[in-house]
């Protein structure tokens, strides 16, 4: 059954209590937590085994995802892709979702661009990404982004203050407090923005690091 409890905003209620993943993600496009579910496509929820060693946390779904349903499809999701690969994790066996599942942007034209959520949507979408962690039970959670590490974690990041280590539940995590670590990284859409090759190139090789910090952890 749904929560329905008034104190609980958000999207507790469209929320299937103790349930897997399948379950969850059949539950999810009836949401109406926020206001993003109306101008989007359809909710974009996860894609990967429901057993991963690893759940990797995203911002929000991109045009392409909205469009599609799945995330990381679109440019971010070729560098992440080629990231974990360098790294020694086969994308295919990693739990891939976002903090936030609806696309948020701004028309301009007929050219849909990316707004960041705000912090009340995090909160908002946060019960989904509650039950997927708990859902998964994962090793270690990845968190890419300032977003997803605020949704992880509870509370403002600076990722250059976090980035590349183990974080364990002492740390005062809030959705995670079961799993084993937690791993904040760089988004790899912000590779994309980056116009100079070996600044590219570098911040490529810091993402790779942190991955095999995780790959390393679940061996």
């Amino acid at each position: 059954m749904p929560r329905t409890t008034p104190d609980r905003p958000g999207a507790h209620r469209w929320v299937p209590d103790d349930a897997d993943v399948d379950t969850l993600g059949a539950a999810a496009p009836a949401c109406r937590g926020c206001e993003l579910w109306s101008p989007a496509t359809q909710v974009v929820f996860s894609t990967g085994p429901d057993d991963a060693d690893v759940v990797l946390v995203g911002e929000q779904p991109g045009d392409r995802e909205d469009r599609e349903g799945e995330p990381f499809v679109g440019p971010a999701g070729r560098v992440l892709a080629e990231a974990l690969e360098a790294a020694g994790i086969e994308s295919g066996t990693v739990y891939v979702t976002n903090a936030v599942k609806h696309f948020r942007f701004t028309e301009r034209g007929t050219r849909r661009l990316h707004k960041k959520p705000d912090v009340a949507h995090v909160r908002a979408c946060l019960p989904w990404l509650e039950a997927e962690i708990s859902a998964v039970r994962p090793r270690v959670v990845v968190a890419t982004g300032a977003t997803a590490a605020r949704a992880v974690l509870g509370r403002p990041v600076r990722i250059g203050e976090l980035r590349g280590r183990l974080l364990d539940p002492g740390d005062g995590l809030r959705v995670a407090r079961d799993v084993e670590n937690v791993v904040v990284t760089t988004h790899p859409s912000a590779l994309l923005r980056l116009r100079d090759r070996t600044d590219r190139e570098q911040k490529f090789g810091e993402l790779v690091d942190d991955l095999r910090t995780v790959s390393e952890a679940v061996r």
